[in-house]
């Protein structure tokens, strides 16, 4: 793996990690398993898209996701995102609801976040591949030495920025971060948004109007949050 296609912004934090042991293993897991004909999602060439498509020194929201969803034409490099002409996942279908009690807009018939990224929402998976039709098969082999020094690029500018962490998982992981909790960010906690527990706090926890409060009290303009 390289850096070559990364903003330049993301360099200094990441190429030192890319040049480890630890993401040399796992770049050649990844190829052994590709020789083997196990099928990776995202494909190549899309894996780092949430840290292209959002430079380190435009990111002004952050939004943890887990891994990659794992079934055919859904995982396109975007936490929690989709290609247009897939069918909305149960989990961004939640979201969408949320949003529109939040904002009053009305669900989009499509799940692709590019637009959100673009303007420097960081979607950000800990882990970027997953095997077809195996949840989590990627965990565990370095990806999550590779996002923690992403999250923690984030965390240590001086500019404020949001942290939406939903779930326990995302919320461990920014606990991971040193001086996250002092720092000038703010940091917003509510369940996954998954159907198994969106309605234990994921609802109405208004995560949107709550992220644009905060990024316009500190000058950095607001998200449009439609797709």
């Amino acid at each position: 793996m390289t850096v070559s296609s990364l903003p330049e912004s993301w360099r200094p934090a990441l190429e030192p990690v890319l040049q480890s042991p630890t993401l040399r293993a796992l770049g050649g897991f990844l190829q052994a398993e590709e020789h083997a004909g196990k099928l990776i999602y995202p494909p190549r060439g899309l894996r780092l898209a949430a840290l292209e498509l959002t430079p380190l020194d435009q990111v002004r929201v952050v939004i943890l996701g887990q891994d990659p969803y794992h079934g055919p034409g859904q995982a396109h490099g975007l936490a929690f995102s989709v290609q247009q002409g897939v069918k909305i996942p149960p989990s961004l279908a939640n979201i969408y609801k949320e949003r529109e009690t939040d904002l009053g807009m009305p669900r989009a018939i499509h799940g692709n976040l590019t637009r959100w990224a673009q303007q420097g929402v960081l979607l950000l998976n800990t882990v970027l591949t997953v095997e077809a039709a195996k949840a989590g098969s990627h965990q565990g082999k370095g990806w999550e030495l590779f996002t923690d020094a992403a999250i923690a690029a984030v965390a240590a500018r001086a500019e404020p920025s949001v942290f939406i962490l939903w779930g326990s998982h995302a919320q461990k992981k920014a606990a991971l971060v040193a001086g996250l909790a002092d720092g000038p960010h703010l940091v917003l906690k509510a369940p996954h948004p998954s159907p198994l527990s969106a309605y234990h706090g994921f609802f109405g926890s208004r995560p949107f109007s709550r992220a644009n409060a905060f990024l316009e009290a500190h000058g950095r303009g607001t998200i449009d949050w439609q797709v």
